[in-house]
């Protein structure tokens, strides 16, 4: 990566993630945001099946992730000719499960002249500089906003409702290249933030959940997603999210939503 932010985690005894200031979340100063988190697992199972493609992960995120340590166990629950599936849970240092996850690795071919659909990708060259997602946080420390670097295409900005973005992040680990997979997590994880429909300040939209499911491996470093949001009258919310590389679409995102509104 080319980005000199400081990476997401450091690593303590071999076995700890903990966080830096760029893995806090919006919501808690304790606790990590989500997509890095997922990153992380994602590298776990990764490192678990390592002779197919990971095509879709779905973490379910049981309560918040501390910034102060947590471990990733994982287990290949099938291994097939095809297709093998993995699961994964995370723990705090006290050995609370904060989540689980699990996953599909499919093998890989190669064929010519497969047909193909595609969409248009967002406009990298014409996108400009700009802030992320509100103006502040539910706490004044620094957390994910500060450690990325976002540009909008023209049209676009950073006010609630659907939103287009690109994005790039720093690496989840010091020394460490994170594989594509691993890279689009923290922008996959932004989709409920993003196309928000009102402000932080207005309401939390937590998402207990996200589901990445990944097409094609992304090669680019500046990654984009094309977000929005439902919220229903019942608290109860969807994400939607198309993912891309400079090259076009790559998969996709979800997040169920959690809606409170703030008195």
């Amino acid at each position: 990566m080319s980005s000199d932010k400081k990476a997401f985690f450091s690593i303590r005894d071999g076995e700890w993630f903990v966080g830096n200031d760029g893995a806090r979340g919006p919501w808690s100063a304790d606790a990590c945001h989500a997509g890095p988190v997922t990153g992380l697992i994602v590298r776990a199972l990764e490192q678990a099946v390592t002779d197919k493609q990971l095509v879709r992960i779905t973490t379910d995120y049981a309560r918040p992730v501390p910034m102060a340590g947590f471990r990733i166990e994982t287990t290949v629950t099938r291994s097939g000719r095809a297709a093998a599936t993995g699961s994964a849970t995370l723990t705090d240092v006290g050995g609370k499960v904060c989540a689980t996850a699990t996953s599909l690795h499919l093998i890989k071919s190669e064929f010519d002249n497969l047909p193909t659909t595609s969409i248009p990708r967002p406009s990298r060259n014409e996108a400009t500089p700009g802030m992320f997602v509100g103006e502040s946080a539910h706490h004044e420390l620094p957390f994910f906003r500060d450690a990325i670097e976002v540009a909008y295409p023209p049209g676009e900005s950073n006010s609630p409702g659907p939103t287009t973005l690109w994005m790039r992040t720093p690496p989840l680990l010091d020394n460490e290249t994170p594989s594509p997979f691993q890279s689009i997590c923290p922008l996959a994880d932004c989709g409920n933030g993003t196309s928000r429909n009102a402000e932080l300040t207005d309401a939390t939209f937590v998402n207990p959940d996200l589901t990445i499911v990944l097409h094609r491996l992304p090669e680019s470093e500046w990654l984009a997603s094309s977000a929005v949001s439902f919220w229903e009258p019942t608290g109860i919310g969807l994400s939607r999210a198309i993912l891309f590389d400079e090259k076009g679409p790559v998969g996709s995102a979800l997040q169920t939503l959690l809606i409170q509104p703030i008195d």
